[in-house]
């Protein structure tokens, strides 16, 4: 075979820059982990909130799929609560399709979280069977999860956070929970048929349907800051959904972090996984979005990943959108997981292939090579270890002046070669 050699070296001479690290600053409002017991203990303790959780009551707790930080910890708080008011609380995982749209990966995604039985201190129920509930304004049928509608209340734990797709009062958060997370592989496929495009008009019209007919107590939902931290955490009572979340949602943009530089020839991500982002890697950073409906995010003319993260399972959605990737990546890639994702959402970009080739070196060098009217003597390389830490990223010399302008900016290290091992992967 000729074929693999014949590759490596069209690329093989093609320069990769220095490469130096800066520390990007962003505002950091922060909770304490240890702090959060207390919060919402407080909170819940409210009698908004404490009266609706009854002695006896059966009350689903909603978890979903994204690495939402501190998720097992208010999670656990959040059951705590519900039986120290003498009602049985369960875990149910919300996440649509994901988690290969079964029950067991649903419950594996859990787990990869630390939401267990032994430490949340309940049963962890999940299913991917779900009941009507009720009928939408446009007639369409509105299903959840089984157990939670037969439930005698549910309450909401999510995060709220800019989609990676689509822009609306309602993106990813309390009415998504409902509307998607609830409504498993079904609710997912029926949110999404109309594509992004309408999805800013889907997500709410079938969240106030779930909101009217299924026993909705409360939501816990949760910001973080640019650091993937906790920044705030409030209780919304299920009547005041409609009105707090775009509220919440424009906070939660305020607190975004981004890439500091505005382009690049080349942007490189070490690592790419559902624990990041719904999408791999959040476009609202890469620029990688997969619908016209949303915008933002650095733009370049290609895009390096590297690795797929442990937490993804092999669930490579996103890489799609990349221009090259490793061999290590393909072999890992657990196509059931990825499918079904893509199938429910309607969008199947995320799930091609990209040019896969054999090592680090080589993934950056055919990015490198197959860009147009660049400098190939100083090409603009961003390299970034995910979409979710944006502290520290690597900047190639060519931004080296920018870097000393920008107060935002703090340079780490002095330019240089990127350490490659002998298989030409970094290290």
């Amino acid at each position: 075979m000729r074929d693999r050699p014949l590759v490596a070296d069209l690329v093989k001479d093609t320069h990769i820059p220095k490469m130096f690290r800066v520390r990007q600053s962003f505002p950091r409002p922060r909770i304490d982990p240890a702090d959060i017991p207390g919060i919402i203990e407080n909170l819940l303790s409210e009698e908004k909130f404490a009266s609706r959780v009854k002695p006896g009551m059966r009350i689903a707790i909603t978890a979903g799929s994204r690495g939402v930080a501190n998720v097992a910890l208010t999670t656990k708080c959040i059951a705590d609560f519900c039986k120290s008011r003498g009602a049985h609380p369960f875990i149910v995982p919300a996440m649509g399709s994901h988690g290969g749209a079964t029950a067991e990966g649903q419950r594996e995604i859990l787990a990869g979280y630390g939401i267990v039985e032994e430490y949340v201190g309940c049963p962890i129920i999940s299913s991917m069977e779900v009941k009507k509930i009720g009928v939408n304004e446009e007639g369409k049928d509105v299903y959840i999860d089984k157990n939670a509608a037969e439930a005698d209340g549910i309450i909401l734990g999510c995060r709220v956070k800019p989609h990676t797709a689509f822009r609306g009062p309602y993106e990813s958060g309390l009415m998504k929970m409902m509307a998607i997370g609830l409504g498993k592989q079904h609710g997912a496929e029926q949110v999404h048929e109309e594509g992004f495009k309408n999805m800013a008009k889907n997500v709410p019209l079938f969240g106030r349907c779930i909101l009217k007919n299924a026993p909705i107590l409360f939501g816990v939902p949760t910001i973080e800051n640019a650091f993937d931290e906790t920044c705030k955490i409030t209780a919304v009572a299920a009547e005041d959904i409609d009105a707090v979340e775009p509220e919440l949602l424009k906070e939660a943009f305020s607190y975004m972090p981004r890439i500091l530089v505005d382009e690049c020839d080349v942007l490189v991500v070490d690592q790419i996984g559902k624990n990041f982002s719904g999408d791999g890697m959040d476009p609202n950073i890469t620029g990688t979005f997969c619908s016209e409906y949303a915008t933002g995010g650095i733009v370049s003319q290609r895009v390096a990943v590297l690795d797929l993260s442990p937490e993804t399972h092999g669930n490579g959605i996103g890489l799609g959108y990349s221009s090259a990737t490793t061999k290590r990546v393909f072999d890992q890639l657990d196509l059931a997981s990825m499918y079904p994702n893509a199938i429910t959402c309607t969008v199947l970009g995320g799930v091609r292939i990209p040019i896969v080739m054999e090592s680090d070196r080589e993934c950056i060098q055919v990015c490198i090579k197959s860009c147009n009217e660049i400098d190939k003597t100083n090409p603009r390389v961003v390299r970034i270890p995910n979409s979710l830490h944006l502290e520290h990223i690597m900047l190639s010399e060519s931004y080296w002046e920018q870097a000393q302008a920008d107060p935002n900016l703090t340079i780490e290290s002095e330019p240089e070669y990127l350490p490659f091992d002998e298989d030409g992967n970094l290290w």
